[in-house]
């Protein structure tokens, strides 16, 4: 019961708008600077560079999402263009996540699309591959409407997606996917319970069966999870049906389970991190307390650090 308050808690802090708005002004607080890899891109590179030196690559998200005006969107795609130049200069081993809100979804399709177009080519320009992450699911639908439209009437090769197990949809969108690389999570909003599976042990077996669905199918997948009792079920999953590792990659975020990822990287998996940066931090700061309980340490050392 605890648990479940303390998760609502902290996704109810991550959508007010003005808490997010007020923590662009504090700098990073409360803990956050152990999972947000600092304010500037700069800040980003250096990160990416340490971890590639451990053997990870990496995945680069410039925080921020829901705009509402044009202006910040076109700032944001500007900004990620920017970041793609950055790892294109640099010669660090990093994808870009991206979410369609920042650009300008929420004010204009059609206007989203454009901004998506600039930074795809960009990535076209630098060698390198853009995932779009999935939010809530009011943002689903059209996400993957736009992801097809990026693909098949833009020609864009170099994109993928999010799909989140706890949706009920999920299976048919993994099925409908085939071929286009994915990356696979268990899934961090509150949803509905007439849209999304409530219950952990329901939540992980669907997880699971996407993993296989994917893997089967011969598509290229990104397995983020911390739980490492599922990514002994990949690994065992992989070796009976003789699935090469470079078809795979397990993901996780910055700043969690760093021995669990060296460990993998000793192993000889590829093991990609999610490293968020900016400071828009605050929303995405949240959502990782209210996924597990034992997060909300980082914000109990944060506060009292300060």
């Amino acid at each position: 019961m605890i648990a479940t308050v303390s998760k609502n808690f902290f996704l109810y802090l991550s959508q007010n708008k003005g808490l997010n708005q007020a923590a662009k002004k504090w700098g990073l607080k409360f803990g956050a600077a152990q999972v947000v890899a600092g304010v500037t891109i700069e800040h980003a590179m250096q990160t990416v560079k340490d971890l590639n030196e451990k053997g990870i690559v990496c995945t680069l998200d410039h925080l921020g999402e829901f705009v509402s005006s044009r202006e910040e969107a076109i700032q944001a795609t500007e900004y990620n263009v920017r970041t793609l130049e950055a790892i294109g200069k640099t010669g660090v081993n990093s994808n870009l996540s991206v979410k369609m809100t920042q650009l300008g979804l929420d004010i204009d399709k059609d206007f989203c699309i454009k901004n998506m177009c600039q930074i795809l080519d960009a990535a076209k320009r630098t060698n390198n591959f853009v995932r779009i992450d999935m939010e809530d699911y009011s943002h689903c639908q059209v996400t993957l409407d736009i992801l097809r439209e990026l693909r098949e009437v833009y020609g864009f090769d170099n994109v993928g997606t999010v799909i989140q197990a706890y949706l009920h949809r999920s299976l048919d969108d993994v099925k409908d996917l085939k071929g286009i690389p994915l990356r696979l999570v268990k899934g961090a909003y509150k949803e509905d319970p007439s849209v999304a599976y409530q219950d952990k042990p329901v939540i992980d077996k669907n997880y699971m069966r996407l993993i296989e669905e994917h893997l089967l199918s011969g598509s290229y997948t990104a397995i983020a999870s911390h739980d490492h009792h599922i990514i002994a079920k990949v690994k065992d999953f992989v070796k009976k049906n003789n699935i090469p590792n470079n078809q795979f990659e397990f993901q996780m975020l910055y700043g969690f389970r760093t021995e669990l990822q060296q460990s993998l990287v000793k192993e000889g998996y590829k093991m990609r991190v999610y490293v968020p940066f900016g400071d828009d931090w605050f929303g995405y700061f949240m959502r990782r307390l209210a996924e597990r309980p034992q997060n909300v340490s980082f914000a109990v050392k944060g506060f009292f650090s300060k």
